[in-house]
């Protein structure tokens, strides 16, 4: 039978990537209702290819699917929690917080945005052709919308100085933050091609580009869409599966594109460099032994292009030709005063087996698909994000079937340490350091963006954090983290892109969770994981999943900041609770960094302040790890010390008190007050106010 409207729905969302690629599709599949009066639909369509063809060309991949039967032995979300019945809407949907205080939205400029709510809007059509989608009248009127919506979502960003830059799917923002509850669009540049993600370094903007309407000249006209194909090659699913791969496009884009940004109201494109999966994210690498060049390791996703279009490029299997643009990353090196030579000066394979050499030496380990039904093993061929820690030499890779570990003191030749799966996770997607390197995060983008996955029946362990322990070089699971309140059908809800907030004496990560909104998790002790803060909205839209919710949530320098995917730019500010204290938000505060890459992870150091001392205090009175009369007197002497403006007998005193914690600080129960004990007598033998 005729399956081009099937294909055309397929492509679709192949070429908008619902923030993955085309050889992601398999592992993010969203997994359809496990019902048991569903059940024999499934079953005969199984059977019969044709009833199978037909439901695929009806179906709609943006409707909300009814919530599977939760596993034996798993728990769920929780249904009583106030954020799991907010009521809709866009810029009107309800909202509830807990320690945060939302500060601004700042909704999307106008030409991010685009402009119609009605599929029948020329506005739509001109979206989906210029996506390169051809046979739009195939498209269901249900899909079309969506489609067109995603080619403006908001991605992820970065910080300079005053500066946030936010990727888009078309272009970036750039936002002036000298006042967070002020924030101001400062300039706007369009440049198609998705996703978007952006890094900055002195004057150098960095953008990942992957999905193929990218153009050399940041052109919004795309391509022609392919032609539907004749009907005797229609019958024919190798030829099918080809014609997925457009054709060769001597303008086309995809890779990493450079813009100087010396004059930051008019960014101007100095290099691009082409890869053959594009972009789908990039890490800033920085070598302290060579401060000419910067480097940035390119995880591509996508399919790869044709050789006809990019000299060299192969997407065959490894046993069919060991040069494929498979199973490896790529490595630019950008040579800061002359930009426009960047170029990729190494391909690692990140996978290799180190004993036979076969280049698919990492396997997923088997995991969990449709109907929660276990998957096969299956080569892990990429890399989604890769977060580096100079600092302390080592790489955290989220790579689609395992979480690795890598040695990076040599940036242009990365070399695996160690690789951990989970048969709980569907596709390893980003990671984050403690910040004394000891535990490493990984989430899990179960559903690949575009899924309800926090729903009462959704695990608690699939699209969640996955905490591991990290010494001498190796991985050690210690727990799980997911979000947990209970989020709608309609409200697509996973793990996503996060950052440490610098709290002394803890582990505290901020992080996105899609529609479900912002939770702030303290991972200090690896095996207990909780929530202590968290920002949420309703859906949407309650009958229709459309990507939207939080990309990525990070804190900068005293605030935090959330790339909403369809609304625009959130600004928020901590507030103290039962969870964390002022004096614990005050010591945060204190630490300032001149910009922010997350996935290129710095050293937090905080400076020897007295409001540092008072939140380890507060951490040491919490826990219970002083007696509370020496509390008090240590609280009574800070105090003195402050309202005498750092007299020098009141600081003095202080002096004196750092034995007693440094003794204390060698029967503590736990090493973490030992090591608060030790940071807590430092500050008091050089205190600052």
């Amino acid at each position: 039978m005729n399956r081009a409207p099937s294909l055309a729905v397929r492509v679709a969302v192949a070429a908008i990537f619902l923030l993955s690629g085309v050889s992601r599709m398999k592992a993010q599949e969203p997994a359809p209702a496990t019902s048991k009066q569903e059940a024999p639909k499934q079953d005969t369509a199984k059977q019969d290819p044709a009833k199978a063809d037909a439901a695929e060309e009806e179906s709609n991949p943006f409707e909300p699917e009814p919530a599977p039967v939760l596993p034996p032995g798993m728990k769920g979300s929780d249904t009583s929690d106030p954020r799991a019945k907010l009521t809709p809407g866009l810029y009107d949907a309800g909202e509830t917080s807990l320690g945060i205080k939302h500060l601004l939205l700042l909704k999307k400029p106008d030409a991010f945005q685009l402009g119609a709510t009605d599929p029948d809007d020329p506005k739509v059509q001109k979206t989906i052709v210029q996506l390169g989608i051809g046979n739009i009248a195939k498209l269901p009127k249900a899909v079309q919308l969506p489609i067109a919506q995603l080619a403006f979502a908001n991605s992820d960003f970065a910080f300079q100085g005053n500066h946030l830059f936010l990727g888009n799917f078309y272009g970036v923002n750039i936002y002036d933050i000298s006042n967070p509850a002020n924030t101001t669009l400062l300039t706007s540049m369009v440049c198609p091609g998705g996703q978007g993600d952006v890094s900055v370094y002195k004057n150098l903007l960095f953008m990942s580009v992957e999905m193929p309407n990218g153009r050399l000249d940041c052109g919004t006209q795309g391509f022609p869409p392919e032609p539907p194909p004749p009907a005797e090659q229609d019958k024919d699913k190798q030829k099918e599966k080809k014609r997925r791969i457009p054709a060769a496009q001597k303008d086309r884009f995809r890779g990493v594109r450079i813009f100087d940004i010396s004059d930051i109201k008019n960014p101007k494109q100095v290099a691009a460099v082409q890869t053959c999966r594009g972009s789908h994210t990039h890490t800033l690498v920085l070598d302290p032994n060579d401060k000419d060049n910067v480097y940035i390791y390119v995880s591509g996703t996508s399919f790869v292009r044709q050789p006809e279009e990019l000299a060299g490029c192969s997407g065959e299997k490894p046993d069919k030709d060991p040069n494929t643009a498979l199973f490896r990353i790529d490595v630019i090196k950008v040579p800061v005063a002359a930009p426009q030579d960047a170029k990729i000066v190494s391909t690692p394979r990140l996978f290799i087996d180190a004993r036979t050499g076969a280049l698919n030496g990492l396997t997923s380990g088997g995991s969990h698909g449709k109907n929660g039904k276990e998957e096969k093993p299956a080569d892990t061929d990429q890399c989604h994000d890769i977060t580096v820690y100079t600092a302390i030499g080592l790489a955290a890779g989220a790579c689609s079937g395992n979480g690795i570990l890598l040695d990076i003191k040599d940036p242009v030749h990365p070399k695996r340490l160690d690789a951990v799966n989970d048969p709980n996770y569907s596709y390893w997607h980003s990671a984050s350091f403690s910040n004394d390197g000891t535990k490493v995060v990984f989430t899990d983008e179960w559903g690949g963006g575009l899924g309800a996955r926090c729903r009462p029946n959704d695990p608690n362990k699939w699209g969640a954090d996955a905490i591991f322990r990290l010494k001498d070089d190796k991985l050690t699971f210690a727990n799980y983290y997911k979000l947990p309140a209970a989020q709608g059908d309609s409200e697509n809800c996973v793990a996503h892109n996060g950052s440490l907030v610098p709290v002394p004496g803890r582990d505290i990560e901020v992080q996105a969770w899609y529609q479900g909104g912002i939770s702030i998790m303290d991972f200090t002790d690896p095996a207990q994981p909780f929530e202590i803060a968290y920002f949420d909205r309703g859906p949407i839209d309650p009958k229709m999943l459309v990507l939207g919710g939080d990309w990525s949530a990070y804190w900068y320098n005293g605030n935090i900041y959330a790339s909403e995917i369809a609304r625009g730019l959130d600004v928020f500010e901590l507030t103290p609770s039962k969870f964390l204290t002022q004096n614990e938000i005050d010591a945060a505060k204190t630490v300032h960094v001149p910009d922010l890459n997350v996935q290129n992870q710095q050293k937090i150091e905080w400076p020897s302040k007295l409001v540092v001392a008072k939140a380890y205090l507060d951490q040491l009175s919490r826990s219970q790890a002083l007696p509370a009369k020496q509390i008090a007197s240590l609280q009574k002497a800070i105090q003195s010390a402050e309202s005498s403006h750092m007299n020098k007998n009141k600081v003095a005193k202080l002096q004196t008190m750092a034995s007693s914690l440094e003794q204390a600080a060698a029967t503590a129960k736990t090493p973490t007050d030992s090591e608060r004990l030790h940071a807590l007598a430092e500050i008091l033998k050089h205190p600052s106010a």
